[in-house]
């Protein structure tokens, strides 16, 4: 019997030596494995703390943009009528003897420790609950408190007056020392803003507004103000 035999293509060699020298079941062994997630256990534990970090300092300015916005919606609440302004906590003097500016009376600009020291409790704080009602009493989903007080003229009450806040978060322990005006040379606190959950024994925000009514006229203002006329000769004069 004659048997045909079919020339074999040079081709179908090459690829039949490739398969034989990287067969089907080739594949990573379990060292080769275990290197790798090793590998990959070291990159993500260096990289770790930083994804930590950015996260955390993202939060707790989020936290302060919310705490800025509470701030203005107190003020606007006080000027409107909505709540119930807070009590004076420091009455100025008045202007005509001596002119007061920012260089010479700081205390009758920003808010200190002395005319308004650091809440003991939550008792004459404000409310901002999830809501968005602020309250004095009801606190139950309270998200900040709001310390606040009135900085008035001392013969011009009712011409208006200075309002100063100061906003802090729902979970700040009203039993250890609450950090303000850390410095008194330079008038500094302590930043809420830290590398982890951020310092909660801080304000988040302190600044101070103008609250005027329908009786505050310039004179008024110029008083609490403490910003004195200039006449043409450069001589100044106090307020008129």
């Amino acid at each position: 019997m004659k048997i045909n035999v079919l020339p074999v293509h040079k081709s179908m060699i090459k690829q039949q030596q490739k398969l034989n020298k990287f067969p089907e079941n080739s594949g990573f062994t379990i060292l080769e494995s275990l290197v790798g997630m090793v590998v990959a256990s070291v990159l993500l534990a260096a990289i770790a703390p930083v994804l930590v970090m950015s996260t955390a300092i993202r939060v707790q300015s989020r936290r302060v943009e919310m705490a800025s916005q509470v701030a203005r919606t107190f003020i606007d609440g006080v000027r409107v009528g909505s709540v119930t302004a807070p009590a004076i906590v420091s009455q100025l003097s008045s202007t005509n003897d001596s002119p007061r500016n920012l260089s010479t009376s700081p205390d009758d600009y920003l808010i200190n420790s002395t005319e308004m020291p650091a809440p003991a409790s939550a008792n004459d704080l404000y409310c901002y609950n999830q809501d968005g009602i602020i309250d004095t009493t009801d606190c139950t989903n309270n998200l900040f408190y709001i310390q606040a007080g009135r900085i008035v003229q001392t013969t011009e009450k009712n011409d208006g007056y200075r309002l100063a806040i100061r906003v802090y978060r729902a979970d700040i322990d009203f039993s250890k020392t609450i950090q303000i005006n850390t410095d008194a040379a330079s008038k500094q606190t302590a930043s809420p803003v830290t590398s982890g959950l951020g310092n909660r024994q801080t304000p988040l925000i302190e600044m101070t507004t103008d609250i005027a009514n329908n009786s505050t006229n310039f004179y008024a203002l110029c008083q609490r103000l403490g910003t004195p006329l200039i006449t043409p000769n450069a001589t100044p004069v106090t307020c008129r």
